[in-house]
């Protein structure tokens, strides 16, 4: 009996313990070969401590824009230690007044903390509702995969908010930037919209499209 117990029982405790990964990382190599999955590996004896550190969001962007609004990423791009795992992280200043618009992130959804200040901010669902809330210091607020989201400062203090993203290149589309500051024909546009061509113009002239 006890030589049949032993084998059941060695079989059922290697069937506990953790699988053994290939890697433990992907430290992204972005001078080599890159594939849908991401960067290629750095090779493991030139990793080090100091690749799994990033300081790029400690410093405030710079607001003195259009949009009076900054976003700093720590994509892989920058932080080459997020290649393979799946999350990524941004910082986003937005002055009184100031404005992310209207923007997609084709590839990840995104988890909103507001470290200070007041933010506005929402999105739309494929059904097109809204879904909109004001947001204090401490308040989260998740944005769902592709759709259309915004935030905007809801007081007179520069907002600061940290987002965190699904994927280490979560992708950007922002939705005034990809109707008017390309060189798409003005005609075309005002098909699409229903916008009058005098305001297509200007919007173009604003954002540096052409056509």
């Amino acid at each position: 009996m006890a030589n049949v117990i032993f084998p059941v029982l060695l079989l059922l405790a290697s069937s506990l313990l953790p699988l053994a990964s290939p890697a433990d990382f992907c430290v992204a190599d972005l001078y080599g070969p890159t594939s849908p999955a991401g960067f290629s590996c750095k090779k493991e004896s030139a990793v080090s401590s100091g690749d799994f550190v990033f300081s790029g969001l400690a410093n405030a962007g710079s607001t003195a824009n259009l949009i009076k609004a900054a976003v700093t990423p720590a994509f892989v791009a920058q932080f080459h230690a997020l290649n393979g795992l799946g999350i990524s992280a941004a910082r986003l200043d937005i002055a009184p007044g100031g404005v992310v618009p209207l923007h997609t992130h084709p590839a990840a959804s995104e988890l909103l903390i507001v470290i200070e200040g007041t933010i506005l901010a929402g999105f739309i669902s494929s059904a097109n509702k809204p879904y909109t809330a004001t947001l204090k210091k401490g308040d989260v607020m998740v944005f769902p995969q592709g759709l259309l989201h915004y935030q905007a400062n809801g007081g007179g203090v520069t907002a600061v908010a940290i987002a965190t993203f699904s994927a280490p290149s979560p992708g950007l589309q922002i939705t005034d930037f990809a109707l008017f500051a390309n060189n798409l024909p003005t005609p075309l546009i005002q098909k699409v919209t229903f916008l009058d061509a005098p305001e297509i113009q200007k919007l173009k002239k604003v954002l540096g499209g052409s056509g």
